[in-house]
């Protein structure tokens, strides 16, 4: 059990087969999720497979509605549907929607389709139908003018009632619009607890932040297309029809640093409840972000008068801005924040304390699934694990280092897997075994931490090198 306290832990398996340099991984999600290992073997793949499903999975899953409950609330104005049919099915009801999701790939990776005729994303989930069924619900649909649908369940109830509204009943709308939003539902009572809000950081987030300025006037120039034309069109297609050629995180970065003058407006439940997190990254970052005029975010470092753009930033401050606005702004217990690369553009100091930062998100409730290089946020992780332990000498230890309980990491809590090839069968090797790309797991324990090799045997080897440029034994 962590010193800090256990937050409760809901198994999700991702199986991913022929994307990319990946012939077949499967990995599970913890509160801290860790993917390392050599460049091009297939850790951003995954990590853009799984942020894409979580983002808009659940709209390739359909729970069944049946024509007669849906006429029963169009005759009479209200239905009762039987919530254990659909959760006794939740399994089939996800399986066919990674199908469908899986077929959406290329646009995720904003790829040809050819490249995708192989690939399989499954994921599965360990459910439990008593604690889907308990809670209580309830939740109303609007028009922009009206109410349309009312749904409510009772703590216990297996029963979810939907009632259409007086003004809905005066509405004539294709009832395959009410099929859909009422399965929408369903969805989310049985499966939304499973599937946390991503928020991603992807590696290309220097680049977006420097060129916020140059992606609003290419919105305005849409803008403006749009105002000339007759047609129907919508908007955020239009609008993204100039990322075309990036992947969908890209994307959604690009969206995220376009608003983010709109989002600062908003304050997360770091700032109202934990506000010594912010001021820590305010010490990594060397300074804070401020809004400007035309939706442009400033950096002021800390102690000057001056205010700098991103492009006058350093890599740093360009790094760690959505992290920044992120923390500030919209994160909320029950987040999957994913990084990729947060080591970028960090001295090794501040690589340990984003380690440290990292830590203390999970132990809020904030999970964290990052892709790494850096030997030195795994190696803090490890001791962050290492010292969560009732023994004196440890607690002295981190008394000494200034280490502080909320930052312990129960090793239960983690997941670490290393990107490398291994022997395995496939479907085309007719039973015998090959090596091909995959995801190993790594051994965590409370004790050792995380045992990540790879890292380990490139500094031995760096670490042989250099003895013998000092002792002269070349021979």
């Amino acid at each position: 059990m962590s010193l800090f306290g256990v937050l409760e832990i809901n198994v999700m398996k991702i199986i991913i087969e022929n994307l990319g340099v990946l012939k077949k991984v499967a990995f599970e999600l913890g509160d801290l999720t860790l993917i390392c290992g050599h460049n091009n073997t297939g850790k951003t793949y995954a990590t853009y497979a799984l942020f894409g499903f979580l983002l808009n999975g659940q709209r390739f899953m359909r729970a069944e509605v049946s024509n007669q409950e849906i006429d029963e609330l169009v005759n009479d104005g209200a239905t009762r549907i039987n919530l254990t049919r659909h959760a006794k099915k939740a399994k089939n009801i996800l399986s066919r929607g990674c199908r469908r999701y899986t077929r959406q790939l290329p646009r995720i990776f904003a790829s040809n389709s050819k490249y995708f005729k192989e690939t399989q994303f499954q994921v599965e989930l360990e459910l439990d139908l008593e604690s889907i069924l308990s809670p209580a619900f309830e939740r109303r649909i609007r028009s922009r003018k009206s109410e349309l649908l009312s749904l409510s369940k009772a703590e216990g109830s297996s029963s979810l009632v939907v009632s259409l509204s007086a003004d809905a009943e005066k509405i004539e709308f294709p009832t395959g619009i009410i099929k859909e939003a009422i399965s929408g539902i369903i969805n989310e009572i049985i499966f939304g607890r499973y599937f946390p809000n991503p928020f991603i950081v992807s590696a290309e987030r220097t680049g977006v932040a420097i060129f916020s300025k140059e992606l609003d006037f290419a919105r305005n120039r849409l803008l403006e297309e749009m105002a000339r034309t007759d047609k129907d069109i919508d908007p955020m297609e239009l609008l993204l029809k100039s990322y075309n050629d990036y992947a969908l995180p890209v994307k959604v970065n690009v969206e995220f640093t376009r608003r983010v003058a709109d989002i600062i407006k908003e304050d997360s439940f770091i700032v109202e409840e934990h506000a010594q997190i912010l001021d820590e990254f305010t010490d990594i970052i060397g300074g804070e972000y401020i809004p400007g005029n035309n939706n442009l975010i400033y950096f002021k470092p800390s102690g000057k008068l001056l205010r700098l753009t991103m492009g006058e930033s350093s890599g740093v401050v360009r790094s760690m801005l959505d992290i920044g606005s992120y923390l500030r702004h919209i994160a909320k217990p029950g987040d999957l924040l994913m990084v990729d690369e947060p080591e970028l553009g960090l001295h090794p100091e501040n690589q340990r304390r984003v380690a440290r930062l990292f830590a203390r998100l999970i132990n809020l409730g904030i999970r964290v699934f990052i892709t790494t290089h850096s030997d030195y946020i795994i190696k803090e992780l490890n001791t962050l694990i290492m010292l969560n332990q009732d023994k004196p000498y440890l607690k002295r230890i981190a008394e000494r280092e200034g280490y502080r309980s909320e930052e312990f990491v129960d090793a239960k809590r983690v997941k670490v897997y290393v990107a490398e090839k291994a022997l395995m069968k496939t479907r085309s090797s007719n039973k015998r075994r090959s090596r091909h790309q995959t995801f190993k797991e790594a051994k965590v324990s409370q004790e050792q931490g995380i045992d990540a090799r790879s890292f380990d045997e490139t500094i031995n080897k760096m670490n042989e090198i250099q003895e013998a440029i000092v002792w002269g034994s070349g021979e």
